[in-house]
């Protein structure tokens, strides 16, 4: 998830370990721990635009890492606190809050390898969106309050109020996959596979996509006190051999496509306004459009040993937010 939320959950539980007069030290190392994963962000390469994908949410945020990852980051602050908490009290509050990160991060759509190095599996459990604010805001302010008045009943609340709201974010997944499901049968589809992602910032709107003889269909769902499907449109997975005949086989592009496939989960098709970029079809700013956030752009004109290009496209212009409000109301979905 974002960095507010990361440093605030890992907060809460830092706080929730530590009496009164060391919950300030170990909101600070909490919270900075919590946050400290993301660093993987710095793994990056000028000349090969896919190599952050591969290590964001990789080694630092694995499970066996987390004791690891925890000595570092309590190396590294200590000094701050030194006055109030023992190393080894520190290392325990940055264990806390470290170990929120990756766990957190698998809630989402995205995909964490917890399980690496014994497995390059992305774990994505789907039941919240990497931005919430109504996950994050109550829990920051529990955080902020905690820390202002010294009580750790306070960190307590937000962890269950962090533990409840996820937990309703699953109830929400198996409801709207359910939904996709009958929506797929009413087609007279059989999905390959199929999943629900939550839609950004809230648990009411989620983009369901599922794929059916060589399709993507991608759909909204509205899972207020009733379902509503609001249908979509659907786009033909990728065929490398099909769609791009022209890439070698043997060049870099081609590998950085399967990279991305990879990354993608083999959720990856065809731009449908531009024809040589490779999507991620996951993703959209509209749950039930086709209009990926981020891809890859290919050129027929490049050598060998040329790698794609890393490209982001994240609308929110007024025909965006008028469609996602239309979708949050539900007359978009026929109410």
């Amino acid at each position: 998830m974002d960095p507010i939320s990361q440093g605030a959950l890992g907060a809460a539980v830092s706080q929730t370990a530590f009496r009164a007069d060391k919950l300030r030290a170990a909101t600070l190392l909490g919270c900075l721990a919590g946050m400290s994963p993301d660093l993987d962000v710095l793994i990056k390469s000028s000349s090969d635009p896919l190599l952050f994908l591969e290590y964001h949410r990789q080694f630092t945020h694995a499970l066996v890492f987390i004791p690891f990852g925890a000595g570092i980051a309590a190396l590294a602050l200590h000094w701050a606190v030194r006055r109030t908490l023992r190393f080894a009290e520190a290392c325990f509050a940055c264990l806390l809050g470290y170990a929120t990160h990756g766990l957190l991060d698998a809630c989402t759509s995205y995909g964490t390898q917890l399980l690496w190095p014994f497995s390059d599996v992305r774990v994505a459990w789907n039941n919240v969106s990497v931005v919430d604010p109504l996950f994050t805001l109550p829990l920051l302010c529990l955080v902020i309050l905690a820390a202002v008045s010294r009580r750790r009943t306070l960190a307590v609340a937000g962890v269950v109020w962090a533990l409840g709201y996820l937990a309703l974010g699953a109830a929400q997944n198996q409801r709207v996959e359910a939904a996709g499901a009958q929506l797929a049968a009413e087609r007279g589809h059989e999905p390959r596979r199929l999943t629900a992602k939550a839609g950004f910032g809230n648990l009411l709107v989620w983009k369901v996509i599922y794929e059916h003889d060589g399709r993507f269909h991608v759909d909204g769902v509205r899972a207020g006190a009733d379902v509503t499907v609001c249908p979509g449109t659907s786009v033909s997975a990728l065929d490398v051999a099909r769609d791009l005949p022209w890439l070698d086989p043997a060049g870099r592009q081609a590998q950085d496509v399967e990279r991305f496939r990879r990354f993608s989960d083999d959720h990856v098709a065809l731009d449908p306004a531009a024809p040589n970029r490779v999507i991620d079809m996951r993703y959209s700013v509209v749950p039930n459009e086709i209009s990926a956030l981020w891809g890859i752009d290919l050129d027929p004109g490049a050598g060998p040993d040329s790698h794609a290009r890393f490209v982001t496209d994240r609308p929110t212009g007024a025909k965006q937010r008028d469609a996602y409000w239309t979708l949050l109301t539900g007359r978009a979905c026929g109410d």
